[in-house]
Protein backbone atom coordinates (compact mmCIF):
# COMPACT_ATOMS: atom_id res chain seq x y z
CA UNK A 1 0.00 0.00 0.00
CA UNK A 2 1.60 3.16 -0.63
CA UNK A 3 1.01 6.13 1.49
CA UNK A 4 -0.61 9.23 -0.25
CA UNK A 5 1.98 12.33 0.40
CA UNK A 6 0.68 14.55 2.77
CA UNK A 7 -0.76 12.01 5.24
CA UNK A 8 0.68 11.78 8.70
CA UNK A 9 1.81 8.65 10.28
CA UNK A 10 0.58 9.30 14.09
CA UNK A 11 -1.81 8.21 16.89
CA UNK A 12 -5.05 8.95 16.07
CA UNK A 13 -6.42 12.59 17.76
CA UNK A 14 -8.64 11.47 20.46
CA UNK A 15 -11.88 14.19 20.21
CA UNK A 16 -14.74 14.99 19.57
CA UNK A 17 -16.33 14.31 15.60
CA UNK A 18 -17.34 17.71 15.42
CA UNK A 19 -13.88 19.01 15.86
CA UNK A 20 -12.59 17.14 13.13
CA UNK A 21 -15.54 17.82 10.88
CA UNK A 22 -14.59 21.57 11.43
CA UNK A 23 -10.74 20.97 10.69
CA UNK A 24 -11.22 18.84 7.60
CA UNK A 25 -14.26 21.84 6.41
CA UNK A 26 -11.20 24.41 7.21
CA UNK A 27 -8.41 22.32 5.50
CA UNK A 28 -10.52 21.93 1.73
CA UNK A 29 -11.46 26.00 2.35
CA UNK A 30 -7.79 26.88 2.82
CA UNK A 31 -7.08 25.35 -0.43
CA UNK A 32 -9.80 26.55 -2.39
CA UNK A 33 -11.68 23.67 -2.75
CA UNK A 34 -14.99 24.46 -0.79
CA UNK A 35 -16.65 28.10 0.21
CA UNK A 36 -17.44 29.08 3.81
CA UNK A 37 -21.23 29.03 3.12
CA UNK A 38 -20.84 25.67 2.27
CA UNK A 39 -18.69 24.85 4.49
CA UNK A 40 -21.69 25.74 7.00
CA UNK A 41 -24.46 23.96 5.36
CA UNK A 42 -22.67 20.91 5.18
CA UNK A 43 -21.86 20.86 8.91
CA UNK A 44 -25.27 21.55 9.64
CA UNK A 45 -26.41 18.66 7.95
CA UNK A 46 -23.91 16.49 9.39
CA UNK A 47 -24.73 17.47 13.00
CA UNK A 48 -21.11 16.47 14.20
CA UNK A 49 -20.92 13.19 12.63
CA UNK A 50 -17.34 12.51 10.66
CA UNK A 51 -18.92 10.21 7.90
CA UNK A 52 -21.69 12.09 7.50
CA UNK A 53 -20.22 15.17 6.94
CA UNK A 54 -17.50 13.62 4.55
CA UNK A 55 -20.45 11.84 2.18
CA UNK A 56 -22.11 15.41 2.29
CA UNK A 57 -18.92 16.79 0.70
CA UNK A 58 -18.41 14.45 -1.55
CA UNK A 59 -22.09 13.83 -2.97
CA UNK A 60 -23.47 17.70 -2.38
CA UNK A 61 -20.25 19.56 -2.80
CA UNK A 62 -18.14 17.92 -5.62
CA UNK A 63 -14.63 17.25 -3.76
CA UNK A 64 -12.68 15.19 -5.05
CA UNK A 65 -12.20 11.58 -3.58
CA UNK A 66 -8.17 11.84 -3.15
CA UNK A 67 -8.65 15.13 -1.82
CA UNK A 68 -11.14 14.55 0.77
CA UNK A 69 -9.35 11.36 1.80
CA UNK A 70 -6.36 13.46 2.60
CA UNK A 71 -7.88 16.26 4.13
CA UNK A 72 -9.57 13.63 6.66
CA UNK A 73 -6.14 12.43 7.28
CA UNK A 74 -4.28 15.43 8.21
CA UNK A 75 -7.36 16.11 10.74
CA UNK A 76 -7.19 12.69 12.07
CA UNK A 77 -3.87 12.00 12.13
CA UNK A 78 -4.62 8.36 10.68
CA UNK A 79 -2.50 7.87 7.37
CA UNK A 80 -4.16 8.08 4.13
CA UNK A 81 -3.63 5.20 1.82
CA UNK A 82 -3.57 4.99 -2.35
CA UNK A 83 -6.31 1.97 -2.97
CA UNK A 84 -5.15 1.21 -6.86
CA UNK A 85 -3.11 -1.55 -6.27
CA UNK A 86 -4.96 -3.07 -3.43
CA UNK A 87 -6.12 -6.57 -3.81
CA UNK A 88 -8.18 -7.72 -0.73
CA UNK A 89 -6.68 -10.59 0.76
CA UNK A 90 -8.99 -13.80 0.85
CA UNK A 91 -8.17 -14.55 4.62
CA UNK A 92 -10.02 -11.23 5.57
CA UNK A 93 -12.62 -11.39 3.69
CA UNK A 94 -16.32 -11.54 5.54
CA UNK A 95 -14.32 -11.27 8.70
CA UNK A 96 -16.22 -8.70 9.74
CA UNK A 97 -20.23 -8.59 10.31
CA UNK A 98 -21.47 -6.83 7.06
CA UNK A 99 -24.39 -4.97 9.25
CA UNK A 100 -20.92 -3.43 11.18
CA UNK A 101 -19.11 -2.52 8.14
CA UNK A 102 -22.12 -1.02 6.64
CA UNK A 103 -22.60 0.92 9.77
CA UNK A 104 -19.30 2.63 10.09
CA UNK A 105 -18.24 2.65 6.16
CA UNK A 106 -15.20 0.45 7.14
CA UNK A 107 -13.67 -2.90 4.90
CA UNK A 108 -10.70 -5.39 6.28
CA UNK A 109 -8.21 -5.49 3.47
CA UNK A 110 -5.49 -7.30 5.03
CA UNK A 111 -3.68 -8.84 8.34
CA UNK A 112 -0.30 -7.11 9.39
CA UNK A 113 0.25 -9.80 12.47
CA UNK A 114 -2.05 -9.85 14.88
CA UNK A 115 -3.66 -6.73 13.73
CA UNK A 116 -6.75 -6.55 11.08
CA UNK A 117 -5.59 -4.00 8.49
CA UNK A 118 -8.66 -2.19 8.15
CA UNK A 119 -10.16 0.59 5.23
CA UNK A 120 -12.41 3.51 6.27
CA UNK A 121 -13.62 7.41 6.31
CA UNK A 122 -14.28 7.62 10.01
CA UNK A 123 -11.81 6.96 12.30
CA UNK A 124 -13.60 8.02 15.14
CA UNK A 125 -12.80 6.07 18.63
CA UNK A 126 -16.34 5.10 19.34
CA UNK A 127 -16.24 3.18 15.33
CA UNK A 128 -12.65 2.02 16.34
CA UNK A 129 -14.00 0.41 19.35
CA UNK A 130 -16.89 -1.05 17.83
CA UNK A 131 -14.88 -2.52 14.67
CA UNK A 132 -12.28 -4.08 17.51
CA UNK A 133 -15.12 -5.85 18.93
CA UNK A 134 -16.43 -7.53 16.07
CA UNK A 135 -13.09 -8.34 14.65
CA UNK A 136 -11.87 -9.72 18.11
CA UNK A 137 -8.19 -8.54 17.77
CA UNK A 138 -6.90 -5.22 17.21
CA UNK A 139 -6.99 -3.40 14.12
CA UNK A 140 -4.94 -0.66 11.94
CA UNK A 141 -6.76 1.63 10.55
CA UNK A 142 -6.18 3.68 7.04
CA UNK A 143 -8.29 6.82 5.21
CA UNK A 144 -10.36 6.47 2.04
CA UNK A 145 -13.15 8.34 1.14
CA UNK A 146 -16.53 6.48 1.28
CA UNK A 147 -17.16 6.21 -2.11
CA UNK A 148 -14.13 3.78 -3.05
CA UNK A 149 -14.61 2.24 0.72
CA UNK A 150 -18.16 1.18 -0.02
CA UNK A 151 -16.88 -0.03 -3.61
CA UNK A 152 -14.43 -2.61 -1.70
CA UNK A 153 -17.20 -3.54 0.65
CA UNK A 154 -19.37 -3.92 -2.44
CA UNK A 155 -17.25 -6.62 -4.01
CA UNK A 156 -16.49 -8.53 -0.69
CA UNK A 157 -20.48 -8.63 0.48
CA UNK A 158 -21.88 -9.40 -2.42
CA UNK A 159 -25.70 -9.86 -2.63
CA UNK A 160 -25.40 -12.56 -5.27
CA UNK A 161 -23.25 -15.00 -2.95
CA UNK A 162 -25.44 -17.94 -1.41
CA UNK A 163 -27.78 -17.62 -4.86
CA UNK A 164 -26.31 -21.00 -5.82
CA UNK A 165 -28.18 -22.35 -2.49
CA UNK A 166 -31.49 -20.97 -3.06
CA UNK A 167 -31.48 -21.86 -6.69
CA UNK A 168 -31.22 -25.52 -5.42
CA UNK A 169 -34.00 -24.77 -2.33
CA UNK A 170 -36.46 -23.99 -5.29
CA UNK A 171 -35.19 -26.80 -7.54
CA UNK A 172 -36.45 -29.44 -4.46
CA UNK A 173 -40.04 -27.52 -4.96
CA UNK A 174 -40.32 -28.41 -8.83
CA UNK A 175 -43.34 -30.50 -9.68
CA UNK A 176 -45.46 -27.40 -7.48
CA UNK A 177 -42.66 -24.56 -8.15
CA UNK A 178 -46.14 -22.19 -8.78
CA UNK A 179 -48.45 -23.06 -6.34
CA UNK A 180 -45.09 -22.77 -3.38
CA UNK A 181 -44.20 -19.19 -4.86
CA UNK A 182 -47.79 -18.03 -4.45
CA UNK A 183 -47.74 -19.37 -0.96
CA UNK A 184 -44.82 -17.74 0.33
CA UNK A 185 -46.37 -14.36 -0.93
CA UNK A 186 -49.82 -15.15 1.29
CA UNK A 187 -47.65 -15.75 4.17
CA UNK A 188 -45.02 -12.88 3.72
CA UNK A 189 -42.29 -15.29 5.05
CA UNK A 190 -38.97 -13.54 3.82
CA UNK A 191 -37.21 -16.55 4.12
CA UNK A 192 -38.59 -18.11 1.45
CA UNK A 193 -36.50 -19.05 -0.99
CA UNK A 194 -38.10 -17.52 -3.93
CA UNK A 195 -38.29 -14.29 -1.90
CA UNK A 196 -34.70 -14.23 -0.95
CA UNK A 197 -33.32 -15.11 -4.49
CA UNK A 198 -35.65 -11.77 -5.63
CA UNK A 199 -34.12 -9.76 -2.87
CA UNK A 200 -30.58 -10.56 -3.79
CA UNK A 201 -30.92 -10.24 -7.61
CA UNK A 202 -32.29 -6.75 -7.29
CA UNK A 203 -29.37 -6.26 -4.26
CA UNK A 204 -26.45 -6.84 -6.20
CA UNK A 205 -28.06 -4.56 -9.01
CA UNK A 206 -28.03 -1.51 -7.19
CA UNK A 207 -24.56 -2.46 -5.74
CA UNK A 208 -23.57 -2.86 -9.19
CA UNK A 209 -25.01 0.27 -9.89
CA UNK A 210 -27.10 -0.70 -12.37
CA UNK A 211 -30.20 1.17 -14.36
CA UNK A 212 -31.83 -1.77 -15.80
CA UNK A 213 -31.90 -5.53 -14.54
CA UNK A 214 -32.77 -8.29 -17.82
CA UNK A 215 -33.79 -11.74 -16.67
CA UNK A 216 -33.71 -13.78 -19.46
CA UNK A 217 -34.77 -17.66 -20.62
CA UNK A 218 -32.37 -19.00 -22.79
CA UNK A 219 -32.80 -22.02 -24.24
CA UNK A 220 -31.10 -24.52 -21.54
CA UNK A 221 -30.53 -21.83 -18.80
CA UNK A 222 -32.05 -18.51 -17.03
CA UNK A 223 -29.65 -15.49 -18.17
CA UNK A 224 -29.58 -12.77 -15.42
CA UNK A 225 -28.17 -9.27 -16.99
CA UNK A 226 -27.48 -5.85 -15.19
CA UNK A 227 -27.08 -2.48 -17.58
CA UNK A 228 -24.11 -0.63 -15.96
CA UNK A 229 -23.23 2.55 -17.67
CA UNK A 230 -25.25 2.09 -20.66
CA UNK A 231 -23.66 -1.78 -21.29
CA UNK A 232 -25.04 -4.79 -20.58
CA UNK A 233 -23.25 -7.03 -18.13
CA UNK A 234 -23.94 -10.41 -17.98
CA UNK A 235 -24.28 -11.23 -13.72
CA UNK A 236 -25.16 -14.37 -13.24
CA UNK A 237 -26.94 -17.66 -14.66
CA UNK A 238 -29.76 -19.81 -13.13
CA UNK A 239 -30.89 -23.32 -14.18
CA UNK A 240 -34.51 -22.81 -15.71
CA UNK A 241 -36.05 -24.91 -13.02
CA UNK A 242 -35.61 -21.12 -11.19
CA UNK A 243 -37.58 -19.29 -13.64
CA UNK A 244 -41.38 -19.99 -13.38
CA UNK A 245 -41.07 -19.37 -9.20
CA UNK A 246 -38.81 -16.07 -9.93
CA UNK A 247 -41.00 -14.48 -12.87
CA UNK A 248 -44.54 -15.68 -10.69
CA UNK A 249 -43.04 -13.83 -7.87
CA UNK A 250 -41.77 -10.36 -9.37
CA UNK A 251 -45.46 -10.54 -11.36
CA UNK A 252 -47.24 -10.32 -7.56
CA UNK A 253 -44.92 -7.99 -6.37
CA UNK A 254 -45.87 -5.73 -9.05
CA UNK A 255 -49.13 -6.00 -9.27
CA UNK A 256 -49.52 -7.94 -12.71
CA UNK A 257 -51.87 -10.78 -13.74
CA UNK A 258 -50.26 -14.29 -13.34
CA UNK A 259 -52.12 -15.94 -15.31
CA UNK A 260 -51.55 -14.16 -18.30
CA UNK A 261 -48.31 -15.12 -19.72
CA UNK A 262 -48.67 -14.37 -23.57
CA UNK A 263 -49.76 -10.32 -23.16
CA UNK A 264 -47.07 -7.65 -22.02
CA UNK A 265 -47.43 -6.65 -18.95
CA UNK A 266 -46.04 -3.61 -16.97
CA UNK A 267 -46.26 -2.77 -13.10
CA UNK A 268 -44.23 -1.41 -10.55
CA UNK A 269 -43.31 -1.88 -6.50
CA UNK A 270 -41.17 -0.25 -4.10
CA UNK A 271 -38.59 -1.58 -1.65
CA UNK A 272 -35.85 -0.88 0.78
CA UNK A 273 -31.89 -1.55 -0.38
CA UNK A 274 -28.72 -1.02 1.88
CA UNK A 275 -31.39 1.58 3.82
CA UNK A 276 -31.87 3.03 0.51
CA UNK A 277 -35.70 3.21 -0.76
CA UNK A 278 -36.01 2.49 -4.45
CA UNK A 279 -39.05 2.18 -7.22
CA UNK A 280 -38.73 -0.71 -9.87
CA UNK A 281 -40.39 -0.62 -13.00
CA UNK A 282 -41.36 -4.14 -14.19
CA UNK A 283 -42.15 -5.13 -17.80
CA UNK A 284 -42.82 -8.49 -19.19
CA UNK A 285 -42.89 -9.67 -22.59
CA UNK A 286 -43.41 -13.28 -23.93
CA UNK A 287 -40.31 -14.85 -25.98
CA UNK A 288 -39.67 -18.27 -27.67
CA UNK A 289 -38.05 -19.53 -24.37
CA UNK A 290 -40.61 -18.40 -22.40
CA UNK A 291 -41.13 -14.59 -20.63
CA UNK A 292 -38.60 -11.82 -20.05
CA UNK A 293 -38.84 -9.40 -17.48
CA UNK A 294 -36.80 -6.06 -17.64
CA UNK A 295 -36.66 -4.56 -14.56
CA UNK A 296 -36.08 -0.52 -14.36
CA UNK A 297 -34.16 0.92 -10.70
CA UNK A 298 -35.06 4.40 -10.01
CA UNK A 299 -33.04 5.77 -7.00
CA UNK A 300 -36.21 7.50 -5.02
CA UNK A 301 -33.26 9.18 -2.63
CA UNK A 302 -31.13 10.47 -5.65
CA UNK A 303 -31.30 14.00 -5.22
CA UNK A 304 -33.00 15.73 -8.83
CA UNK A 305 -29.83 17.12 -11.12
CA UNK A 306 -30.26 20.83 -11.73
CA UNK A 307 -29.59 22.35 -15.30
CA UNK A 308 -25.92 23.75 -14.24
CA UNK A 309 -24.77 20.26 -13.26
CA UNK A 310 -25.73 18.02 -16.64
CA UNK A 311 -22.17 18.87 -18.40
CA UNK A 312 -23.49 21.56 -21.03
CA UNK A 313 -21.29 23.65 -22.39
CA UNK A 314 -21.11 27.19 -20.73
CA UNK A 315 -22.77 28.81 -24.60
CA UNK A 316 -25.24 25.61 -24.82
CA UNK A 317 -26.28 26.14 -21.52
CA UNK A 318 -27.30 29.91 -21.77
CA UNK A 319 -28.83 29.30 -24.71
CA UNK A 320 -31.10 26.60 -23.63
CA UNK A 321 -31.84 28.18 -20.68
CA UNK A 322 -32.96 31.55 -22.49
CA UNK A 323 -35.16 28.38 -24.39
CA UNK A 324 -36.86 27.29 -21.25
CA UNK A 325 -37.55 30.35 -20.01
CA UNK A 326 -39.95 31.62 -23.10
CA UNK A 327 -43.26 32.63 -22.15
CA UNK A 328 -44.34 29.93 -25.16
CA UNK A 329 -43.13 27.82 -27.88
CA UNK A 330 -41.99 23.82 -27.57
CA UNK A 331 -38.78 22.36 -26.70
CA UNK A 332 -37.70 19.23 -27.68
CA UNK A 333 -35.38 17.09 -26.12
CA UNK A 334 -34.05 14.17 -28.66
CA UNK A 335 -32.31 10.78 -28.59
CA UNK A 336 -32.64 7.19 -28.35
CA UNK A 337 -34.18 5.24 -25.20
CA UNK A 338 -31.57 5.64 -21.68
CA UNK A 339 -29.75 8.72 -23.51
CA UNK A 340 -30.68 10.65 -20.61
CA UNK A 341 -33.83 12.84 -22.15
CA UNK A 342 -36.02 12.40 -18.94
CA UNK A 343 -33.00 13.89 -16.44
CA UNK A 344 -32.92 16.95 -18.81
CA UNK A 345 -36.43 17.40 -18.78
CA UNK A 346 -36.61 17.26 -15.24
CA UNK A 347 -33.87 19.34 -14.65
CA UNK A 348 -35.32 21.79 -16.99
CA UNK A 349 -38.46 22.08 -14.42
CA UNK A 350 -36.61 22.49 -11.42
CA UNK A 351 -34.68 25.25 -13.63
CA UNK A 352 -38.58 26.87 -14.14
CA UNK A 353 -40.26 25.95 -11.56
CA UNK A 354 -41.58 29.10 -9.25
CA UNK A 355 -44.79 29.79 -6.80
CA UNK A 356 -45.99 32.12 -9.85
CA UNK A 357 -45.98 29.47 -12.41
CA UNK A 358 -48.88 26.15 -12.89
CA UNK A 359 -46.56 23.12 -14.53
CA UNK A 360 -48.20 20.47 -14.92
CA UNK A 361 -46.79 17.01 -16.00
CA UNK A 362 -48.21 14.05 -18.21
CA UNK A 363 -45.71 11.19 -17.78
CA UNK A 364 -45.48 7.48 -18.36
CA UNK A 365 -44.64 7.00 -15.29
CA UNK A 366 -43.39 9.55 -12.85
CA UNK A 367 -40.07 8.49 -11.89
CA UNK A 368 -39.36 11.07 -9.22
CA UNK A 369 -41.83 13.25 -7.26
CA UNK A 370 -41.63 16.87 -7.50
CA UNK A 371 -42.60 19.49 -4.81
CA UNK A 372 -45.00 22.18 -6.08
CA UNK A 373 -45.81 20.50 -9.85
CA UNK A 374 -48.84 18.76 -10.87
CA UNK A 375 -47.74 15.18 -12.37
CA UNK A 376 -50.19 13.15 -13.88
CA UNK A 377 -49.19 9.51 -14.97
CA UNK A 378 -51.04 7.98 -17.90
CA UNK A 379 -53.29 5.06 -17.37
CA UNK A 380 -54.67 3.59 -20.60
CA UNK A 381 -57.32 1.04 -19.01
CA UNK A 382 -58.62 4.63 -17.30
CA UNK A 383 -58.84 5.97 -21.22
CA UNK A 384 -55.94 8.61 -19.71
CA UNK A 385 -53.66 8.37 -22.88
CA UNK A 386 -50.75 11.30 -23.46
CA UNK A 387 -53.10 12.75 -25.95
CA UNK A 388 -56.42 12.52 -23.59
CA UNK A 389 -53.79 14.09 -20.37
CA UNK A 390 -52.89 16.68 -22.32
CA UNK A 391 -56.48 17.43 -23.09
CA UNK A 392 -57.39 18.00 -19.77
CA UNK A 393 -54.03 19.42 -18.49
CA UNK A 394 -55.22 22.56 -21.13
CA UNK A 395 -58.64 23.17 -19.31
CA UNK A 396 -56.19 23.64 -16.28
CA UNK A 397 -54.89 26.95 -16.82
CA UNK A 398 -51.21 26.00 -17.46
CA UNK A 399 -48.18 28.02 -17.48
CA UNK A 400 -45.70 24.59 -18.70
CA UNK A 401 -46.69 21.76 -19.90
CA UNK A 402 -43.92 18.58 -20.20
CA UNK A 403 -45.34 15.65 -22.02
CA UNK A 404 -43.28 12.86 -20.88
CA UNK A 405 -43.10 11.46 -24.96
CA UNK A 406 -44.40 12.18 -28.11
CA UNK A 407 -45.26 8.95 -29.40
CA UNK A 408 -48.36 9.57 -31.92
CA UNK A 409 -49.75 11.95 -34.38
CA UNK A 410 -52.52 12.87 -31.57
CA UNK A 411 -50.03 13.84 -29.05
CA UNK A 412 -47.82 16.07 -31.57
CA UNK A 413 -51.02 17.98 -32.85
CA UNK A 414 -52.12 18.86 -29.49
CA UNK A 415 -48.79 19.64 -28.47
CA UNK A 416 -47.83 21.92 -31.22
CA UNK A 417 -51.11 23.59 -30.59
CA UNK A 418 -50.92 24.14 -27.20
CA UNK A 419 -47.42 25.64 -27.95
CA UNK A 420 -49.16 27.98 -30.22
CA UNK A 421 -51.91 29.20 -27.95
CA UNK A 422 -49.42 30.78 -25.45
CA UNK A 423 -47.96 27.94 -23.19
CA UNK A 424 -44.49 26.40 -23.11
CA UNK A 425 -44.32 22.82 -23.90
CA UNK A 426 -41.27 20.71 -22.98
CA UNK A 427 -41.12 17.21 -24.50
CA UNK A 428 -39.22 13.93 -25.18
CA UNK A 429 -38.94 12.59 -28.84
CA UNK A 430 -37.29 9.42 -29.88
CA UNK A 431 -34.66 10.31 -32.96
CA UNK A 432 -31.02 10.07 -33.72
CA UNK A 433 -30.35 14.08 -33.29
CA UNK A 434 -31.54 17.04 -33.09
CA UNK A 435 -32.38 17.73 -36.96
CA UNK A 436 -33.82 14.07 -37.39
CA UNK A 437 -36.44 14.81 -34.56
CA UNK A 438 -38.00 18.29 -36.77
CA UNK A 439 -37.93 15.32 -39.38
CA UNK A 440 -40.07 12.52 -36.98
CA UNK A 441 -43.29 15.59 -36.86
CA UNK A 442 -43.56 15.96 -40.35
CA UNK A 443 -43.44 11.66 -40.70
CA UNK A 444 -46.28 11.85 -38.19
CA UNK A 445 -48.42 14.32 -40.28
CA UNK A 446 -47.66 17.11 -38.61
CA UNK A 447 -47.98 20.44 -41.17
CA UNK A 448 -44.38 21.89 -41.61
CA UNK A 449 -45.40 25.43 -41.61
CA UNK A 450 -46.82 24.47 -37.69
CA UNK A 451 -43.67 23.02 -36.75
CA UNK A 452 -41.82 26.17 -38.11
CA UNK A 453 -43.92 28.34 -36.01
CA UNK A 454 -44.33 26.40 -32.67
CA UNK A 455 -40.80 24.75 -31.86
CA UNK A 456 -38.19 27.30 -30.27
CA UNK A 457 -35.54 24.43 -29.68
CA UNK A 458 -34.36 21.03 -29.82
CA UNK A 459 -31.51 19.79 -27.83
CA UNK A 460 -30.15 15.92 -28.92
CA UNK A 461 -28.13 14.05 -26.61
CA UNK A 462 -26.21 10.86 -25.77
CA UNK A 463 -24.30 9.78 -22.18
CA UNK A 464 -20.69 8.91 -22.36
CA UNK A 465 -18.73 6.30 -20.01
CA UNK A 466 -16.41 8.99 -18.45
CA UNK A 467 -12.62 7.67 -17.60
CA UNK A 468 -12.33 6.02 -14.44
CA UNK A 469 -10.24 8.68 -12.19
CA UNK A 470 -8.81 5.79 -10.41
CA UNK A 471 -6.95 3.65 -12.79
CA UNK A 472 -6.80 6.55 -16.00
CA UNK A 473 -3.48 6.19 -17.56
CA UNK A 474 -1.48 7.88 -20.85
CA UNK A 475 -1.73 5.59 -23.76
CA UNK A 476 -0.77 5.71 -27.69
CA UNK A 477 -4.00 5.51 -29.85
CA UNK A 478 -4.26 3.49 -32.68
CA UNK A 479 -3.95 5.19 -35.95
CA UNK A 480 -7.85 4.70 -37.03
CA UNK A 481 -8.63 6.65 -33.71
CA UNK A 482 -6.56 9.33 -34.12
CA UNK A 483 -7.53 9.88 -37.47
CA UNK A 484 -10.74 10.03 -36.32
CA UNK A 485 -10.07 12.60 -33.62
CA UNK A 486 -8.52 14.51 -36.07
CA UNK A 487 -10.79 14.66 -38.42
CA UNK A 488 -13.74 15.81 -35.96
CA UNK A 489 -12.05 17.63 -33.07
CA UNK A 490 -11.95 20.65 -35.30
CA UNK A 491 -8.20 20.74 -35.89
CA UNK A 492 -6.82 19.95 -32.64
CA UNK A 493 -3.28 19.60 -31.94
CA UNK A 494 -3.65 17.44 -28.84
CA UNK A 495 -0.66 15.04 -28.52
CA UNK A 496 -1.04 12.92 -25.28
CA UNK A 497 -4.45 11.03 -24.07
CA UNK A 498 -5.91 8.71 -21.65
CA UNK A 499 -7.62 6.30 -20.93
CA UNK A 500 -8.68 3.63 -17.98
CA UNK A 501 -6.75 0.24 -17.58
CA UNK A 502 -9.50 -1.29 -15.30
CA UNK A 503 -9.18 -1.57 -11.43
CA UNK A 504 -11.75 -2.22 -8.22
CA UNK A 505 -13.14 1.04 -8.60
CA UNK A 506 -14.65 0.69 -12.03
CA UNK A 507 -15.09 -3.02 -12.08
CA UNK A 508 -12.46 -3.64 -14.92
CA UNK A 509 -14.09 -1.99 -17.28
CA UNK A 510 -12.05 1.74 -17.23
CA UNK A 511 -15.01 3.68 -17.15
CA UNK A 512 -17.22 4.75 -14.04
CA UNK A 513 -20.38 6.88 -14.61
CA UNK A 514 -21.52 8.76 -17.27
CA UNK A 515 -21.69 12.47 -19.01
CA UNK A 516 -24.00 14.10 -21.21
CA UNK A 517 -23.23 15.54 -24.59
CA UNK A 518 -25.37 17.27 -26.05
CA UNK A 519 -25.87 19.55 -29.59
CA UNK A 520 -28.55 22.23 -29.51
CA UNK A 521 -30.46 23.41 -32.55
CA UNK A 522 -31.62 26.92 -32.46
CA UNK A 523 -34.94 27.19 -34.54
CA UNK A 524 -33.97 30.97 -36.12
CA UNK A 525 -36.31 32.29 -38.97
CA UNK A 526 -33.93 30.84 -41.87
CA UNK A 527 -34.25 27.55 -40.43
CA UNK A 528 -37.97 27.97 -39.94
CA UNK A 529 -38.09 28.89 -44.12
CA UNK A 530 -36.03 25.59 -44.92
CA UNK A 531 -38.73 23.49 -42.58
CA UNK A 532 -41.60 25.45 -43.93
CA UNK A 533 -40.09 24.10 -48.01
CA UNK A 534 -39.41 20.72 -46.62
CA UNK A 535 -35.92 20.58 -46.54
CA UNK A 536 -33.84 17.25 -46.07
CA UNK A 537 -32.36 16.56 -43.00
CA UNK A 538 -28.80 17.44 -44.63
CA UNK A 539 -29.87 20.78 -45.62
CA UNK A 540 -31.04 21.50 -42.25
CA UNK A 541 -28.08 20.71 -40.37
CA UNK A 542 -25.65 22.07 -42.71
CA UNK A 543 -27.67 25.52 -42.47
CA UNK A 544 -27.59 25.16 -38.33
CA UNK A 545 -24.07 24.17 -38.31
CA UNK A 546 -23.15 27.19 -40.32
CA UNK A 547 -24.69 28.96 -37.58
CA UNK A 548 -22.91 27.86 -35.00
CA UNK A 549 -24.53 24.60 -33.74
CA UNK A 550 -22.17 22.52 -32.45
CA UNK A 551 -22.80 18.99 -33.68
CA UNK A 552 -22.37 15.94 -30.97
CA UNK A 553 -19.59 14.58 -32.79
CA UNK A 554 -17.61 18.34 -32.11
CA UNK A 555 -18.65 18.36 -28.32
CA UNK A 556 -17.56 14.81 -27.98
CA UNK A 557 -14.05 15.11 -29.53
CA UNK A 558 -13.94 18.43 -26.78
CA UNK A 559 -14.53 16.16 -24.29
CA UNK A 560 -12.11 13.80 -25.40
CA UNK A 561 -9.61 16.55 -25.72
CA UNK A 562 -10.26 17.23 -21.84
CA UNK A 563 -9.06 13.70 -21.16
CA UNK A 564 -13.17 12.84 -19.68
CA UNK A 565 -13.74 9.87 -22.46
CA UNK A 566 -12.24 8.04 -25.00
CA UNK A 567 -12.48 8.14 -28.61
CA UNK A 568 -13.27 4.30 -28.80
CA UNK A 569 -16.01 5.46 -26.60
CA UNK A 570 -16.94 8.34 -28.98
CA UNK A 571 -17.15 5.87 -31.85
CA UNK A 572 -19.03 3.32 -30.55
CA UNK A 573 -21.63 5.80 -29.35
CA UNK A 574 -22.49 8.73 -31.47
CA UNK A 575 -20.04 7.51 -34.76
CA UNK A 576 -22.28 7.14 -37.78
CA UNK A 577 -20.30 8.29 -40.90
Amino acid sequence: MALFKGSKDQPTVEGESAAECMRVGQSLVESGQLTAESLAAALAKANGDLLAFVDVLLVGHGIGRTELALAVSQATGVPAVDTKGIVIADEVKGVLPEAVVRQHCAVAIAEEGPSLVVLCSDPAASRRQEIEAAAGRPVKLYISDPMTVRTFIDLVYRADADIDRLVRSLDLQDEQQRIASLAAEVNLDDQAPVIQLVNRVVSQAMRDRASDIHIEPMDEELRVRFRIDGHLVEAFKLPMGAHAALISRLKIMSGMNIVEKRRPQDGQFSTVIDGKEVDVRVASVATVFGEKIVMRILDKGRSMIGLAELGFPRETYLHYSKMIHSPFGMVICAGPTGAGKTTTLYASLLEVNSAGKNITTVEDPVEYVFPGINQIQTNDQAGLTFATGLKAILRQDPDVILVGEIRDADTARIAVQSALTGHLVLSSLHGTDSVAALHRFLDMGIEAFLIASSVVGVIGQRLLRRICDSCKEPYTPGAEELAVFRQHSGGSEKSSFYHGVGCNFCAGTGYRDRIGVYELLRITPELRRLIVGWATTEELRRLAVAQGMRTMLREAMALVENDVTTIPEVVKTLFAS
